[in-house]
């Protein structure tokens, strides 16, 4: 058995709730903003006078004469569906969040009867004075018509209750079909072949089937902090205090929970309506504002704004639990946080992140290194784990191996005795190991060359080769 929760129109009924100076019957609209924003949900008095979801503003005033048009504060509303959604979990364990007004609870195994659940869901949520229904039924769309039929008479309800496209619904009010049971009286497959594969889902919730499973919602831990209405910020310094003042309450709430955080997501709201995103990462998880708002200054120097910014969001993103691995004697190592600093303003200065050049097995040399993003936890994690391996064992420095510096390739002059290398752009050849045949991409550019390292008479140890007939230089060891 399942027990369905739901609030018509919750964010219309939230925004009623905040202002008691609107009296029930009097009609009103929730709009995503004051001015030149667009209806998301009306209520039964407004839309009997006429107005719409999608409508604007003005078109909505239009409409319905002296209809109260109310803006929708999505924080405000997600935070009070996930208070109640807490609520639930005195009720069962098992809740499916099925967006802002639904939600659905598993109770077998739960003690009582449906009454029983209703009235304890109920209770739960009175402190949220919001017009709550319950019902009960074997599955999740059965749940969710009887919340509108009090007398379980679902197939008198109307076609709007399947939660379907409204210009479908209006296909079918030309067909004569207004209700469930015209629905589900309808045959199954001259149906679907008119209206497409989703209208076999119609057919099946308007005869009480819905195989749909409960998916109980994870439980997790959303720290962030908004500002919104408070003005708007026309330079970089204004939206930044605005910033520090928001880093300061996401700190703070990391501090309570003991947890850091490696990731900041920005969103900013700007006067026209544009709305922007921007995630700064930081080199290890913290919870330090000052170490946030240097890598965000870096993230938003090269970002300009079409408008002045009016709504600012910070939410923390990868909580881990606190504490870092730092080692004792690592003054001689990079900072890691004002490593990460460098890198966001030089992706901020040249539109890239940083690269960094790793070494691979390859038969070639040119193939034997490739480049990788810059990343500051791969180093740091680098550096600690050189660490552990100094601390293992002291290693013999008297060992001095030669690097081998690849240069631009150039033609050379090279004169053989007995196969081997005699002279060298005329400097005799003191020592010679070699050669190393390479034989190397058989399908896309094939290379086949006999490689040599030799010790000229003028010091300098270099890396040649041969391919065809001609020698070439490669590099030299430094």
């Amino acid at each position: 058995m399942i027990l369905c929760v739901h609030v018509p129109t919750f964010g219309l009924a939230l925004a009623r709730r905040d202002r008691p100076d609107i009296g029930d019957d009097e009609p009103a609209v929730l709009a995503d903003k004051p001015d030149r924003g667009r209806v998301i949900e009306v209520d039964s008095g407004a839309h009997a006078l006429g107005a719409r979801v999608g409508h604007t503003v003005l078109q909505a005033r239009a409409a319905a004469d002296r209809v109260h048009v109310l803006v929708h504060d999505a924080q405000h509303a997600h935070a009070t569906w996930m208070d109640m959604l807490d609520a639930l979990d005195a009720v069962s364990p098992l809740v499916d969040d099925s967006g802002e007004g639904t939600a659905y609870l598993e109770m077998r195994g739960i003690n009582g009867d449906a009454d029983a659940w209703m009235r304890r869901a109920l209770h739960a949520l009175r402190g949220f004075d919001l017009p709550v229904r319950a019902a009960v039924a074997e599955n999740k769309f059965l749940a969710y018509a009887r919340t509108y039929a009090p007398d379980d008479n679902i197939g008198k309800l109307p076609l709007h209750v399947l939660q379907i496209d409204p210009r479908a619904i209006e296909r079918l009010h030309l067909l004569g079909v207004h209700r469930l049971e015209e629905l589900a009286a309808l045959p199954h497959g001259p149906f679907v072949r008119r209206f497409g594969k989703e209208a076999a889902v119609w057919h099946e919730r308007a005869r009480g089937i819905d195989p749909t499973p409960l998916r109980p919602r994870a439980h997790e831990l959303q720290i962030d902090a908004a500002v919104f209405g408070e003005g708007s910020a026309q330079a970089l310094e204004q939206v930044l205090f605005a910033l520090r003042v928001l880093a300061d309450r996401v700190c703070r709430d990391l501090e309570r929970a003991g947890r850091a955080t490696n990731t900041v997501k920005l969103t900013f709201e700007c006067e026209n309506g544009d709305l922007r995103e921007v995630d700064a990462g930081f080199a290890q998880a913290t919870g330090d504002p000052r170490v946030m708002l240097d890598v965000i200054r870096a993230k938003l120097e090269p970002i300009v704004f079409d408008a002045p910014v009016t709504g600012l969001r910070m939410q923390a993103m990868q909580l881990e639990e606190c504490g870092a691995v730092a080692t004792l004697f690592g003054q001689n190592g990079a900072d890691p946080q004002a490593l990460a600093v460098a890198l966001a303003r030089l992706q901020a200065a040249t539109g890239s992140m940083p690269q960094r050049a790793h070494t691979r097995p390859a038969a070639v040399l040119e193939r034997r290194y490739g480049f990788e993003e810059f990343r500051v936890a791969s180093t740091s994690s680098a550096v600690l784990r050189r660490a552990q391996d100094d601390r293992g064992g002291a290693q013999d420095d008297t060992a001095i191996i030669p690097q081998l510096k690849l240069l631009t390739v150039k033609e050379i002059d090279v004169t053989m005795n007995a196969n081997a290398p005699q002279r060298v752009q005329h400097k005799r050849v003191l020592n010679c190991a070699g050669p190393w045949r390479v034989d190397d991409g058989w399908f896309h550019d094939p290379v086949v060359r006999d490689e040599y390292d030799v010790l000229l008479e003028d010091g300098m140890l270099c890396r040649i080769y041969r391919q065809g007939s001609h020698w070439y230089l490669r590099g030299s060891y430094d």
